[in-house]
């Protein structure tokens, strides 16, 4: 299976890299992973839900162009499905079975994504009504990737 990660800003810190890497890494053996970051807008002092509004869609106009055609997109989204780790691997269990070889998610930025997005996504999820910072969201996503990844073999996943 191939995945696409798209991002809406850097990992600055070290240990957020570190943990990325690592996940990363532990993923090889079963996806080609591909992660994408996009530049975050800089909002102005102040700024309005016009303002949030229009940085949304210059996120999503740069997400857009990192969209592999025919790939399955899920937006990562607070209002999204909630789903346990096990729930998690068999969905993409189900999609793999349905012929769905690529899955792209998108993380967006920290005024989330814009609805200009909704006409490509094909689902959401989310992590419950909790508020992550976005990089760390990143950590949180790779991790459950592969953790779904380890629950669909029936492998140990060593804590």
């Amino acid at each position: 299976m191939k995945i696409t990660l798209i991002c809406v800003g850097t990992l600055k810190e070290a240990y957020y890299r570190a943990a990325a890497a690592e996940y990363l890494k532990r993923l090889r053996p079963y996806a080609q992973v591909t992660v994408h970051e996009v530049a975050e807008e800089r909002p102005p002092a102040n700024p309005s839900p016009a303002d949030e509004a229009a940085m949304r869609d210059r996120e999503a106009e740069r997400i857009f162009r990192l969209i592999p055609p025919g790939s399955f997109v899920v937006a990562m989204a607070i209002e999204g499905r909630q789903r346990t780790s096990e729930d998690l691997a068999a969905w993409v269990q189900q999609l793999q079975v349905q012929g769905q070889s690529h899955l792209c998610l998108i993380i967006g930025g920290s005024t989330g994504l814009s609805p200009t997005l909704d006409g490509v996504v094909n689902a959401s999820l989310s992590f419950g009504p909790i508020t992550l910072p976005h990089q760390l969201a990143r950590i949180v996503l790779l991790e459950q990737v592969y953790r779904a990844f380890k629950i669909m073999r029936n492998e140990p996943y060593h804590k």
